[in-house]
């Protein structure tokens, strides 16, 4: 953009008169050194970003900083790249008559280090979000502008006080949010971060400490403010920092991850890992839903979750009998209590299949002190006694069987075919109970077994981290011996010349352990790769969090210790349903510190479409948390047979160039995706219509949904609220097709 001859604003006709340059030319100005700076900006990050990737690769520390370097320039050139002048998303006025502070999606200073931006997530930004007029916050007015293709399609702006009017403030008859939510939805969730309300900031400035559960029912921003918040936290906890563990953003299924793709990059975040509960897992991209509700309750029990440590616990019993160890010095006796002695040494917390080799080394321990050897007499390391004892088969053997490395699918597989293993690790469970977890396969993986297939890795750890390991320490040892000797020929082929303490420090300096560490590459040295999802992570958030099982949340819970989590949520909407309270469920499954915040206005949904949607869920659930809506759509909800759903979507989309639509259908149901003559395959050319069941639009919105036979969606709770959820993603209008 030219900062001198083109002017920022795009103003259509009907607002000639917010084009008033004694409304606009103070921002005219600002744009023009935004501009400016941003350019700046630009070149200087490029530059140094080139520089660095020119700068030798190093090694171990070095390069790690090197490339965290550039995953950071790139990510702020990125972001500087994504936008122009729209980084700005508004400004404000102090009561004082101050220069008017302007607020973006990134801090901006130009060359003088003049502020020209503030980024959204700092405290001087705090009062553009959260000031109202009930709490100002020493405002006298707020402007919020439109960005249409790079230009400001209109603006709004509020006053606070009196004096408010004298900085030439264009007042209009409805904010800007409220006008925002007539906007056209598009495939990807659109960018609000220009209208976040008070009620949403306080949430997303929020501590990071214990548990923030946000409950607030359909169009209230709950996705919105998740998702804000996720970014802010990054930015304003130094806790958080991708180095301490990061944000894990945990989403209901796959569409609402496509859905929000471009929210956290467009917010300046890109560091949060996105993921469904079905990821934390590999088994979890094929698993099918458990067929059986019955066995689906049994399993989705923190109990069912614990017995996992059960089932490991059996494999982890001390030899009751003692027996002779051979070495290459003596025979020594290993009785029962150095065998138990040497099963407490592992690390409290260190996986099963990790702590093997801790036991081997205190049983090592051990026996050299029963031998009484003395490394200097008798000319034996404590390293080569333990590898002396490894040569004794009957000794492996007996280990071995004791503590046996162990494989997670083996494990949980033995507790569906084995019901003796079962009831042993799960006591309480009646023997009709047990019968029904009994299957054949013991692999036949459902979405059930999977907190339970978690807890079986997180438990036994890595099967080969013994034999890993031991390849690392021997890598280790050779490239130490590689490094002694590349020193050794650089001292007899330079001509040292220092003469007396000045010559032995170079030599101590080349010969010390420290020197030759840091020379080793770590990269090339074996290691397995590491599971990003594995955690631990500093902060979680997920969103529709009313679904999850409590053995859903040991997932979770395994993968932040910290219990640091915004937990956001609506029990009106819990498909199997949720009679008691946020606090009672997460203090049952393992929380402590628990703050609840609620949202209660739906900014969304329009009146004609709530007034249809609350007698569905209150005839099911009459104390649901009903949002209130704030705007009339002027289109009420219409009524019609199936047959009529082609005509309703040829017609939605003859008269709006843009938006979206989405039929939503019972798997199977006319008009579902499977039906070819009135579904998906008539519209697999228009990307602006979706077809999507009940379960799979949780945290989506269109500009037309289209309900198709709601009767199908099911009975009781269930059926209710898989009808309150489908109704309530329409931000204009819904159709309710029925079949005869």
């Amino acid at each position: 953009m030219n900062p001198v001859r083109d002017s920022a604003f795009r103003l259509p006709e009907r607002l000639s008169a917010k084009a008033d340059q004694k409304l606009i030319s103070r921002d005219e100005r600002h744009f023009a050194a935004i501009a400016v700076s941003l350019e700046e900006a630009i070149a200087e990050v490029s530059q140094r970003l080139d520089e660095v990737r020119r700068t030798p690769g190093g090694i171990g520390r070095a390069a790690m900083d090197r490339d965290t370097e550039i995953h950071r320039l790139s990510g702020r050139l990125r972001a500087l790249r994504r936008f122009g002048l729209d980084l700005c998303l508004g400004h404000v006025v102090a009561e004082d008559g101050s220069e008017p502070l302007y607020v973006g999606r990134l801090g901006l200073t130009d060359s003088e280090g003049r502020r020209l931006l503030v980024d959204w997530r700092s405290p001087a930004a705090e009062p553009f979000f959260a000031a109202t007029h009930a709490r100002p916050m020493g405002l006298a007015s707020r402007r919020r502008y439109r960005w249409t293709g790079g230009r400001i399609s209109d603006y709004w702006d509020e006053v606070f006080t009196a004096d408010g009017l004298e900085q030439h403030a264009a007042l209009d008859d409805q904010s800007a949010f409220i006008a925002s939510l007539g906007g056209n939805r598009s495939a990807r969730m659109r960018d609000v971060l220009g209208t976040i309300q008070a009620d949403q900031d306080a949430i997303i400035r929020a501590g990071s400490r214990g548990a923030l559960v946000v409950d607030g029912g359909p169009g209230t921003g709950k996705t919105v403010v998740a998702l804000h918040r996720s970014a802010y936290l990054l930015y304003s906890d130094p806790r958080l920092g991708h180095r301490r563990g990061g944000v894990l953003f945990i989403g209901p299924h796959e569409p609402y991850l496509g859905y929000v793709s471009d929210v956290l990059p467009s917010l300046g975040e890109e560091g949060v890992l996105t993921c469904t509960l079905r990821d934390l897992l590999p088994e979890g991209a094929t698993a099918p839903p458990e067929s059986d509700p019955e066995v689906a309750r049994l399993k989705s029990t923190a109990d069912m979750v614990r017995a996992v440590e059960k089932a490991v616990a059996v494999y982890e019993e001390p030899p009751a009998k003692g027996m002779t160890a051979t070495t290459a010095w003596s025979d020594v006796w290993v009785g029962a209590d150095d065998w138990a002695e040497a099963f407490r040494a592992p690390d409290p917390g260190l996986p099963h299949n990790e702590a093997r080799e801790q036991i081997w080394e205190a049983l090592a321990a051990i026996l050299w002190d029963k031998q009484g050897l003395d490394e200097e007499e008798d000319g034996v390391s404590p390293e080569l006694f333990l590898r002396s004892l490894r040569q004794d088969r009957e000794l492996v053997t007996a280990l071995h069987r004791a503590w046996p490395l162990l494989d997670p699918a083996d494990l949980v597989g033995d507790l569906w075919t084995v019901p003796a293993y079962l009831r042993l690790c799960a006591p309480w469970l009646a023997p009709e109970e047990v019968r029904a977890l009994r299957r054949d396969e013991p692999r036949a993986w459902t979405e059930s077994d999977l907190p339970l297939l978690d807890a079986a890795r997180q438990r036994l750890g890595d099967p080969e981290a013994d034999v890993r390991q031991r390849r690392r320490t021997a890598a280790v040892a050779a490239e130490r011996a590689r490094m002694s000797q590349v020193i050794d020929d650089i001292l007899s082929a330079a001509a040292i010349q220092q003469e007396g303490d000045e010559a032995e420090g170079a030599v101590r300096m080349l010969r010390g352990r420290d020197l030759q560490d840091t020379l080793i590459d770590q990269d090339a040295l074996p290691d397995a790769d590491r599971d990003r999802l594995a955690g631990p992570f500093a902060h979680i958030v997920v969103d529709e969090a009313q679904e999850l099982t409590d053995a859903q949340w040991q997932m979770l819970l395994l993968r932040c210790p910290s219990r640091s989590f915004t937990i956001v949520g609506d029990r009106a909407q819990a498909r199997h349903g949720f009679t008691e309270s946020w606090r009672e469920r997460l203090e049952r499954v393992g929380f402590d510190r628990i703050t609840l915040a609620s949202l209660t206005v739906n900014y969304r949904t329009p009146e004609e479409v709530m007034a249809a949607a609350e007698p569905v869920i209150r005839a099911a659930l009459p104390d649901a948390n009903v949002p209130t809506s704030i705007r009339r759509g002027g289109i009420p909800v219409a009524h019609g047979p199936v047959t009529d759903l082609r005509a309703t979507l040829d017609a939605w989309l003859t008269a709006h160039d843009e938006g979206t639509a989405c039929v939503i259908a019972a798997p199977g149901a006319p008009g579902a995706a499977e039906s070819a003559d009135l579904g998906a395959d008539a519209y697999a050319d228009t990307p602006r219509v979706r077809f999507l069941t009940p379960e799979l639009v949780k945290g989506l919105e269109f500009d037309l949904v289209v309900l198709v036979d709601p009767r199908s969606f099911g009975e009781g709770v269930e059926g209710a609220v898989d009808r309150y959820v489908a109704m309530t993603r329409a931000t204009r209008q819904l159709v309710v097709l029925t079949s005869n």
